[in-house]
Order: structure tokens, then sequence, then C-alpha cells
């Protein structure tokens, strides 16, 4: 899956441009773009952002083959000379990029761009598809793994998808979300992750009772033994036969590893709990209960709240398409542009709406601790020239309103810079970790906020500043243009 080419995977204006730079001749034109999004999905305090991986593919892969050329060549609105350009084509610039599993906040370049400016607007969309889906999902599911407190996680949402790759990384960006397994088998076997199922309705009713169904799967799998106890009377006969099937594997020495029932209908609090008690009077107060049924955060934490007898959670469908929140809204605006090899010229967008005005510069994101809490202070976004002095005080200053600042003495804080390269001069100097090493990353940056800012519901939410620099440079900018 690595090696496919993904070159054509892009909107028809990104050609139509390149073709007008390449008529222009402006191919001596260097450009920078940040890959950056605006709002945090789901009214979550943060995202986590995810899809290097896969970015870093498509950049290696990036061509345009024979028949690329040829398809291309019969739409009737691209130049022979231009044709004949694409099909020596390949990226040749700089980029940098926050490290996967990393949590992130709006405004904050979460990639950035240098490239001839062929080469820069031409990765744009396929950038923002790969970055947009995956930073959803692991957002998404580290929500869902919050509001389960501890319990067992597993992703299951493949046949409800939205086609097999947003099936395949949506669940390999779930497990960097906190995940524990996942139910899609080729994700499994591509990304080295633990993947996790039990039967299903239809292995029950295949059988003559459901009673012979248990015992069957029992023995196909006694130390993986989850029982689906809905499909007839969960509480009349569900349970009961669990319990029978349970006596019987004791009865023949067998020691399951891991055994229990799953719930997938009705009134899962109320049934979790009073299949509970029926396991605990039987004798086995170790088996697991666990449910799926149409869950996501919320669910969760409403049958945390009811005292519900679940430790293993099952989530499909609203984890997989983000339910609440379809889309990311990750974005790529030019920041700044050089001819010849001058001096780069900063860029700027505005708008009347002042959200979508764009910080210019080539920027670099500064993430400040607290070195007594080791927890988040406060994400700079500043120049990339700028320094700055760990053993001098700092004040920060909340863009919006500059009356509110943050003042960080010596000593009592550390630095650190989140973009680190990945590929220079086209070539990729950046190896990327294996996805359970990056789900561990990811618990860990998440260790460092405060619960505050974690909350499903109107969280707390980190402050993102502009250095002073840059945010005389905006407002010499918008004064200018004005």
């Amino acid at each position: 899956m690595s090696n496919r080419n993904l070159t054509l995977l892009t909107d028809l204006y990104q050609l139509t441009m390149m073709q007008g730079y390449f008529e222009n001749d402006v191919n001596n034109h260097e450009v920078v773009f940040d890959l950056f999004y605006r709002k945090n999905p789901s009214g979550n305090g943060y995202a986590i952002c995810c899809g290097l991986e896969q970015a870093i593919d498509y950049i290696k892969n990036l061509h345009f083959a024979d028949e690329d050329i040829q398809y291309l060549e019969s739409l009737n609105i691209f130049s022979k000379d231009f044709l004949e350009y694409l099909s020596d084509f390949k990226f040749t610039g700089d980029i940098d990029a926050i490290p996967e599993g990393t949590v992130v906040l709006p405004g904050e370049p979460l990639m950035r761009v240098k490239a001839p400016i062929f080469e820069a607007q031409f990765i744009e969309t396929t950038l923002l598809n790969i970055i947009n889906h995956q930073s959803l999902i692991a957002t998404k599911a580290s929500r869902v793994v919050r509001a389960a407190e501890g319990d067992t996680v597993l992703e299951f949402g493949l046949r409800r998808a939205q086609g097999p790759d947003a099936g395949l990384y949506g669940a390999r960006a779930a497990i960097i979300g906190g995940c524990h397994a996942t139910s899609n088998v080729l994700t499994g076997q591509m990304f080295d992750v633990p993947v996790a199922g039990t039967h299903a309705h239809s292995w029950v009713m295949s059988f003559e009772s459901e009673l012979e169904a248990f015992r069957a799967y029992a023995k196909l799998f006694p130390h993986k033994c989850i029982l689906l106890v809905d499909t007839y009377d969960t509480l009349g006969q569900g349970v009961p036969n669990a319990i029978k099937v349970f006596d019987e594997m004791k009865a023949a020495g067998i020691e399951s590893k891991s055994y229990g029932i799953r719930l997938d209908s009705g009134d899962l609090a109320y049934l979790s709990k009073c299949a509970r008690k029926m396991l605990d009077d039987a004798g086995y107060k170790d088996a697991v209960i666990s449910a799926s049924c149409d869950l996501d955060e919320y669910l969760i934490a409403d049958l945390k709240r009811q005292g519900a007898a679940i430790t293993l959670w099952g989530v499909g469908t609203k984890l997989i398409t983000s339910d609440d929140c379809p889309s990311f809204g990750g974005i790529y605006k030019l920041a700044a542009e050089r001819e010849n090899q001058e001096m780069f010229k900063p860029k700027i967008k505005i708008s009347e709406n002042p959200e979508k005005i764009t910080n210019p510069g080539i920027k670099k994101v500064i993430r400040i601790y607290d070195n007594a809490t080791q927890k988040v202070k406060v994400d700079l976004i500043a120049l990339e020239e700028e320094e700055f002095d760990l053993t001098q005080d700092i004040t920060v200053r909340d863009p919006k309103a500059r009356w509110r600042k943050m003042h960080l003495k010596a000593g009592e804080y550390t630095m650190r810079e989140l973009l680190v390269p990945i590929f220079r001069e086209g070539e990729c100097v950046y190896e990327s970790p294996k996805t359970m090493d990056i789900r561990a990353y990811a618990k860990q940056e998440l260790e460092k906020l405060w619960d505050e800012q974690k909350r499903l519901i109107n969280p707390a939410h980190i402050p993102v500043d502009l250095s002073d620099d840059l945010y005389y440079l905006k407002e010499r900018m918008l004064d200018a243009y004005k």
C-alpha cells in the first residue's frame, strides 16, 4: 500500500494552476505553505496530529506515470510542453512537520512546505486529505478512550467506514488515539497492531440452539471466549447459557485467559448490572462484560455514570466516521514567497472574517512547559529566525486581547520546538516510528495536559499566542493593505 502512486489524487485546479505557473515562467519562485486548522473537532480542547507516515509515502512516490500523462492529454486542456514537463516531475523541496501523536492546537502549522511553487501548490489536496482524515479519527478516538476511564476500547468500525481507505487508515488513527486493538485484520497486518473480535449473531443462529453455538465457540477458542448473549433473550437465556459453558470449561480443567460476554443491544446499563450479578453469583467475578451498539464518548460516559458493569467497549460507526464532526477542517495557505533566491517575503490572506486572516512569514511552533508540573503552559507561534533565551523571563500575550498576558520566570519553564525536518531537497530525512510507539507517545502527550483541558464538554483551552515579532509583522501588513 505504501508504494501506491497517488499523484492524480488531486483537484483539477491544482494542475490548471501549475500549467498557469508554467506558461507564465514562474518556475524560479519558491514559496512556503502552512498546513493548519482553525477549530478543534467535536468541541474538543485539542487535536491529535496523525497521518504523517502516509503523507511521507505519498511524497516519496510522487510522479506522473505514462498512463497519467496519457489521461491528462485526453482531457484536451493541457499543453504538450506542460505535459512533457510533468513526465519528469518530482518533489525537490523541504517539509517540516509535527510528529504523529503530538497534541496540536488551532492556528499552528502542523506541516510547513518550502518548495518551488509548482511542487508546493500541487501537493496541497492530497496532504490535506491524509492529515485531515487521520487527525480527525485520532482525536475522536482519544475522546472515546478518555470517556472509558481506563477500560479497554476496541475499534470495530470497518463495515461502516466510508470505503476501504477510511477503514484501513481510520483504524490506524484510532489506535494512535488510544484504542487498544482493532477488528480490521489488514490494519493489523500492515501496521503491526493488535486485532480483536468475537462472533456475530449469525454464528448463534446457524446452530440448533444458543447453547450449542456457545459450546462450539468455546471449543474453538477456549482462551479467548467472549460469548455474544443477546441473540434471543439476554438475561433469561443468553447469560445462563454462557455460565453453563463456563462451568463445563472449568470441569474440563480449561482455564481461559480471557472469557466473558458481549452485549450488543438493549439497556446496556441495566443488562450489564444484572449480568454482572449473575456471573459473580456463579463464581465468575473475573469474567469480562463487553458492550457494543452505536457507542460514542457521550454514551460511554453516561453509562459509566449509571454504574454500568462494562469494562470493554467495542466502538464502531460513531468512531470511524467521527459521527458528530465529520471533517477536520485543515487548510493550506501561502505564508511566504521569494524569487531568484532573494529574501523570502511574508504573505498574508485577509478576510472580512478575522479568524480567517492568516499568520504571515516562515514560522515555528514552540511549546512551553511548566517545570514544576511538566504540564503545557502555552504554545507560541514565532518567526523562524527568532531565538529565545531560557535564562531570561518571557512574557507572552493573547493575540486577540493583548492585555491578557502570561509572565514566565527564568528557571520555571522549558521550551520545545514542535516542527521537525521531514524532507530536505526532496530526500526524506525522517523515519516514522511504529504505530504502537506513536500510540505510546500520544498517551504521554495527553498526560501533559490538565484534566480540565481534556473534558468532553466545554474544556479549558490551551493558549496559542503569537510572538511579539510575528504579531507586529501581521499588524504592519494589515495596515499596509488596508
